[in-house]
């Protein structure tokens, strides 16, 4: 279950991070809230998926989920571009995860 946690938390710091984007310094609203939502949502998830997992393999599977769909995210939008290189390096990223959670 705390890896269910861990991974669903990873994807709300992809929202989170892309709400505060587009909160513009957090003057408007609705990404504002969406913002500190998801954010506690992420900091909830991490925390209660690091009673049982380690602090070190935790983290970095949450920020590499974060950033992995939130440079995807921007990609598919057209916000940023993408490449070939960017690509594989995402992948990577994951890769790395799912590394990460096989020697758990």
């Amino acid at each position: 279950m705390s890896w269910v946690v861990l991974i669903l938390s990873g994807a709300m710091e992809a929202v989170w991070a892309t709400a505060l984007g587009r909160s513009h310094s957090l003057t408007r609203p609705v990404p504002t809230v969406v913002f500190v939502v998801a954010l506690a949502f992420s900091m909830g998830g991490l925390a209660y998926a690091m009673r049982e997992l380690p602090t070190g393999t935790s983290y970095a599977v949450w920020v590499a989920i974060g950033a992995a769909l939130t440079v995807t995210y921007a990609m598919v939008t057209g916000d940023e571009t993408a490449s070939p290189l960017k690509i594989a390096f995402l992948v990577g990223i994951i890769g790395c995860v799912i590394g990460l959670k096989v020697s758990h």
